[in-house]
C-alpha cells in the first residue's frame, strides 16, 4: 500500500472528523477528499472505528511524546505543553471533545479507541519510573490516579471552560501536579 495515498486519508480523515463529527463522518467523503476510491480506504480499514482507533494511535502517541527532562517538574512540565499544543489546535480540540462524548454512544468506537488510552497511560508511567528512578517519587504512588491527574486539569480549562493557559500557568500546573503526586506516600 502506498504511503502517500495513507497520508492523504489519514488528513481527510481527520479534516472530515473535525467537520461533520464522529456521527456524521463518512468514510466515502473521506476517500474522495483524499482522492482515491472507497477500495483504497477499505484495504486498510474495514470500517470508521478500526479507522479512528489506529489513526489515533499513530498520530497521539507521537505528538505528546517527551523524553527525560531532567526532574518530575521538568518532565511534567514538558508534558503539559505538548499537550497544550494539542489542545489548542482548533481542529484537535474538535475531534477530542467529540471523541469523549461518542465513546459512550458507540461501543465499536470504545473497543477501538481504549488500546490507544491504554498506550498513552502506559507513557505516564515512564514519566512516573524515571522520577521513581531519580527518589523523586514513592515506587508505591498510584499510578492510575496520577495518569487521571496530570491531564485533566489542562484538559479542562482549555476544551471544556475555554479557558487559556499561558508559560506560567503551565510551570504553576507543573509544580501543583508534582507536589500532588509526592504527596502520595
Amino acid at each position: 500500500m502506498r504511503a502517500d495515498v495513507t497520508d492523504a486519508l489519514t488528513r481527510a480523515f481527520f479534516q472530515e472528523w473535525a467537520r461533520a463529527g464522529y456521527s456524521g463522518l463518512s468514510l466515502e467523503r473521506v476517500a474522495r477528499s483524499a482522492g482515491v476510491g472507497k477500495a483504497a480506504l477499505y484495504r486498510r480499514w474495514p470500517e470508521k472505528s478500526v479507522m479512528a482507533g489506529d489513526l489515533l494511535s499513530r498520530v497521539g502517541l507521537t505528538i505528546t511524546d517527551v523524553g527525560d527532562q531532567g526532574s518530575l517538574e521538568a518532565d511534567l512540565k514538558a508534558l503539559l505543553f505538548a499537550l497544550r499544543r494539542v489542545l489548542r489546535h482548533p481542529k484537535m480540540r474538535r475531534i477530542i471533545t467529540d471523541l469523549h462524548a461518542e465513546i459512550e454512544r458507540t461501543p465499536a468506537l470504545e473497543t477501538a479507541i481504549r488500546p490507544f488510552q491504554r498506550a498513552r497511560r502506559e507513557r505516564i508511567n515512564g514519566l512516573l519510573d524515571r522520577a521513581i528512578e531519580r527518589g523523586e517519587l514513592s515506587p508505591s504512588v498510584d499510578r492510575e490516579t496520577a495518569a487521571d491527574l496530570i491531564a485533566a486539569p489542562l484538559y479542562w480549562r482549555l476544551s471544556v471552560v475555554g479557558g487559556r493557559s499561558d508559560k506560567d500557568h503551565i510551570a504553576r500546573l507543573a509544580r501543583m501536579l508534582a507536589s500532588a503526586l509526592r504527596a502520595d506516600d
